[in-house]
C-alpha cells in the first residue's frame, strides 16, 4: 500500500488500466441507447401501420393491352396477353398535407392526412410509335392505374375524370409491370386523340410523401402547416418557402431529367427509383443527439481523470484507484441520466439536469476526498466547462470535428504548460528510491 501510495509512475499506469476499463461500461451505454431507439422505432411502426405507412403516389399511366403470337418448333402457336405503358404529357400535382402529432407510450411520431387533386393529359396514339400492329391493339381493354404504396391510407373514394366522363377506380391493377400496388379504371381511349384526367386522393400517411414524375413536364406544389420539412428523394424544388409555421414547395420536373421513357413494352422499365417529395421531421431525434454525446465519454473521463492526476502531482494530494473507478462510473452515469430524462423533456434540458446532477455529484465527493474547498471547485469549474463545451459542439454538429480538434489541442497545450517545470526523472528517481 505505502508503495502504490508513493509511486506516481505506479498510479499513473493503474489510472489508465481503469480508463480503459471504464470503455467497456461506455460501450454498452451506447448500446442501451441504440436498444432504446430500436424500441421507439418499432412502436412508432406500428402506428404507421394502423395509419398508413410513408406514400408514394405515381400516376396516372395509361396501359393498353395488346396481343402477341408466340410460334414454337412443333407448328401450334399460342397468342398472349402483353400491355403497352403510356406516361402522361402533362401532370400536376396540388397538395396540402395536414399534419398530427401522435403518441405511443412516451414516444412521439408525426402522421398526416393529405388532400391531393392530380391533372393533366395524354395522347393515347402514341403508342402507335412501337410499331405494334393495329389489328393487334386492344382499345377496348386500356385502364389506368394510379400507384399508391398502402391502400390502407385511402380515406375516400377516388373518382377519375376522364374528358366528359367520370370512372370510379377499382383496387388492384390488372398488371404489375410498372406498379405494384395501387387502383385503376377502365377508360374510353377511341373518341379523341388526347384525353385531360383530373382526380383528388385523400390520403393518410406517416412522416413522407412522394411522387413520381411521370410527365413530359411534371409541377408539384405542396404546402404544410409544419415548419420542419426534409425535402428528399430525387430531385429538390424550384422553389420552397419556410417560415416559422407553415411551409410550400414547388417542383418542375421534365422527362429529360429521369432516366425512363414516355412509351415501353411490358416491365422494360422502372419507375421507382425517381421519386421525390418531402419529409416531415420531428425536430429533435433525442436518441441521435445522446448517442453524440455518448461517444465524447473516453474523452471526458480521460480529462477528468487527468485534472485529478495533475492535482495529486502539483498539490502533494493521493487519490485511491478505487475512488478513480467511482469517479468514472459517475462520469458514466450523465448518459444514462441524460437518455432516461430525454425521453420525458426536451433535450436541452435533460442535458442540463444530468449535467447538474453529475457536477454535484462528483464535486461533494472530491471535497469529502480532499478536505479542501478549492480542489473541490476547481473541479465543479472544469466540469461545467467540459459539459458547457460539449453542449456547444452538439449544437454546431457542422463544424463538431473542428472544434472538438480545436478544444483538445487547447486542452494539452494547457497540461504541457502546467507540467513545464515537472522533473519527472527526479520524480521517478524518488519512486524508485522508496
Amino acid at each position: 500500500m505505502t508503495t502504490l501510495k508513493n509511486s506516481i509512475g505506479l498510479r499513473l499506469g493503474i489510472i489508465a488500466v481503469v480508463t480503459l476499463v471504464l470503455l467497456i461500461p461506455a460501450l454498452m451505454i451506447q448500446s442501451l441507447i441504440s436498444e432504446r431507439q430500436q424500441r421507439r422505432n418499432e412502436a412508432i411502426s406500428d402506428v404507421f401501420d394502423k395509419w398508413g405507412n410513408v406514400q408514394t403516389v405515381s400516376g396516372p399511366i395509361l396501359s393498353v393491352p395488346y396481343k402477341t403470337v408466340i410460334k414454337y418448333k412443333e407448328g401450334h402457336t399460342q397468342t398472349v396477353k402483353n400491355f403497352a405503358h403510356l406516361l402522361p404529357d402533362q401532370l400536376n400535382v396540388k397538395g396540402k398535407v395536414n399534419p398530427e402529432v401522435r403518441y405511443r407510450g412516451i414516444y412521439e411520431t408525426v402522421l398526416y392526412n393529405s388532400k391531393i387533386n392530380i391533372y393533366g393529359n395524354f395522347s393515347p396514339r402514341e403508342i402507335n410509335s412501337l410499331n405494334i400492329p393495329e389489328q393487334d391493339i386492344l382499345w377496348d381493354e386500356a385502364f389506368v392505374s394510379i400507384g399508391i404504396t398502402d391502400m390502407k391510407g385511402i380515406k375516400e373514394l377516388i373518382k377519375l375524370k376522364w374528358n366528359n366522363d367520370e370512372v370510379i377506380t377499382n383496387p388492384g391493377i390488372p398488371t404489375i409491370d410498372v406498379l405494384q400496388s395501387g387502383v385503376s379504371a377502365r377508360v374510353n381511349v377511341k373518341e379523341s386523340d388526347k384525353f385531360n384526367f383530373n382526380f383528388n386522393i385523400n390520403l393518410n400517411g406517416s412522416e413522407s410523401i412522394f411522387f413520381t414524375p411521370l410527365g413530359k413536364e411534371t409541377k408539384v406544389n405542396l404546402n404544410s402547416d409544419w415548419n420542419t420539412p426534409s425535402f428528399a428523394g430525387q430531385y429538390l424544388p424550384a422553389s420552397r418557402n419556410i417560415t416559422e409555421s407553415s411551409f410550400s414547395a414547388e417542383w418542375s420536373i421534365l422527362h429529360l431529367n429521369r432516366n425512363y421513357p414516355q412509351v415501353w413494352l411490358g416491365n422494360s422499365h422502372q419507375i421507382n427509383q425517381s421519386a421525390f417529395g418531402v419529409t416531415l421531421l420531428i425536430p429533435v431525434d433525442e436518441y441521435q443527439k445522446t448517442m453524440r454525446t455518448a461517444k465524447y465519454a473516453i474523452m471526458f473521463i480521460a480529462l477528468t481523470f487527468i485534472t485529478f492526476f495533475m492535482m495529486e502531482l502539483l498539490n502533494k494530494k493521493t487519490i485511491h484507484p478505487l475512488q478513480y473507478l467511482l469517479i468514472g462510473f459517475a462520469l458514466l452515469i450523465f448518459y444514462s441520466l441524460l437518455l432516461a430524462v430525454s425521453e420525458h423533456l426536451l433535450f436541452n434540458y435533460a442535458y442540463l439536469i444530468s449535467g447538474l446532477l453529475i457536477i454535484f455529484l462528483i464535486t461533494a465527493y472530491t471535497r469529502s476526498v480532499l478536505k479542501s474547498n478549492l480542489h473541490s471547485l476547481l473541479i465543479a469549474g472544469i466540469l461545467t466547462m467540459l459539459y458547457s463545451y460539449l453542449f456547444i459542439i452538439l449544437q454546431l454538429q457542422d463544424y463538431a470535428l473542428l472544434m472538438g480538434s480545436i478544444g483538445l489541442f487547447l486542452i494539452l497545450a494547457l497540461v504541457m504548460y502546467l507540467t513545464r517545470k515537472v522533473d519527472w526523472f527526479s520524480i521517478m528517481q524518488t519512486d524508485k528510491n522508496r
